[in-house]
């Protein structure tokens, strides 16, 4: 008698037999939605880079949301482009930001219906491009993470329910939690952008929020794709500092860090599948070099399937909606 021989095909034989052995489920619930605003805008704009974003007045926002949250999106992150920008980046701060603005009106019309998280950088806000206060020709840690503070606080006074951080400035999660904790909003929470990665892969979202650093780069603080242990280090720093929420980005040239991230730490992760992701298969698509649908739900799969607890990505509403298609 020979042995027998064993036939995996045997568990993708049918359609139904295929849904029952599936092992990574992707919904809705999985995804935040970035949604850009910027001030004194009339109408949308278009950003050429990124294919179906756009920057939203501020007027707008409210429709936006509302589209976002009958797909099931959960939740939404907001960036800010603000209409004059200046060395101390205070267009990031007080209740007249376009960002505040926005989450309070958010707030007022849909309660909590859907999470409302805010970007905390200067990028867009300074005339230099950098994430931080610029001295001579470097930035300044220590004045940098005090403003981030001060910009999380007052995106919590419009009523956030999560700040995210995203200059990689050092200590700063530990600065915004004793902050926020100090002003009484112990209850929002921080998801940081822990093992950001010097990237190309961000370039889009430079044209989307005009924010490409206007001398060097940002080699200082972000972290080389060449090191690993380097980028868990930071993820660790941060949730020593109190984060509740680690990010790995980019996302899918970094699959290897959200898992290795996922089997150390007992904290949620996300991933942020950043805008050249969006851009490369977007453009590839228009072309007819790749089939958009089974591509973004292979991309969106494999974040998941390597450990991520949710992510950010530019393709929620269009795979949302594939997801209800597919039902």
């Amino acid at each position: 008698m020979s042995f027998p021989t064993r036939r995996l095909r045997r568990l993708r034989n049918t359609e139904k037999m295929r849904d029952l052995m599936q092992e990574t489920i992707l919904t809705p619930s999985d995804f935040i939605c970035p949604v850009f605003v910027q001030e004194n805008l009339k109408s949308r704009i278009k950003v050429d880079s990124m294919p179906d974003i756009e920057r939203l007045p501020l007027d707008d926002v409210i429709d936006e949301v509302g589209t976002i949250s009958d797909l099931n999106i959960p939740a939404i992150m907001l960036f800010g482009i603000p209409s004059k920008k200046d060395d101390a980046g205070t267009g990031a701060l007080g209740e007249n930001a376009i960002v505040q603005k926005a989450i309070t009106q958010i707030r007022k019309n849909y309660g909590e219906k859907i999470v409302i998280m805010a970007d905390v950088c200067l990028c867009q806000y300074t005339t230099s491009g950098h994430c931080g206060h610029v001295k001579g020709n470097s930035i300044d840690n220590d004045s940098s993470i005090a403003t981030l503070a001060n910009i999380a606080v007052s995106q919590a006074k419009a009523g956030v329910d999560v700040v995210s951080p995203s200059a990689m400035m050092d200590g700063q999660v530990f600065a915004i939690r004793a902050a926020l904790d100090d002003a009484g909003f112990t209850n929002v929470g921080i998801m940081s952008h822990s093992a950001k990665h010097r990237s190309s892969f961000y370039s889009p979202f430079r044209d989307a929020a005009e924010c490409a650093p206007k001398f060097g780069d940002r080699r200082s603080y972000q972290v080389p794709y060449t090191n690993a242990r380097e980028a868990l280090r930071e993820v660790e720093t941060d949730i020593n500092e109190g984060v509740d929420i680690v990010m790995i980005k980019p996302a899918l040239a970094y699959l290897d860090l959200i898992a290795e991230t996922k089997k150390r730490f007992n904290v949620p992760v996300s991933a942020y599948s950043v805008s050249g992701e969006y851009a490369l298969v977007k453009g590839a698509a228009i072309q007819g070099w790749v089939p958009e649908k089974e591509i973004i739900h292979e991309i969106l799969y494999s974040i998941k399937r390597a450990g991520a607890d949710m992510m950010v990505t530019y393709f929620a509403k269009q795979a949302a909606k594939f997801l209800q298609e597919s039902k």
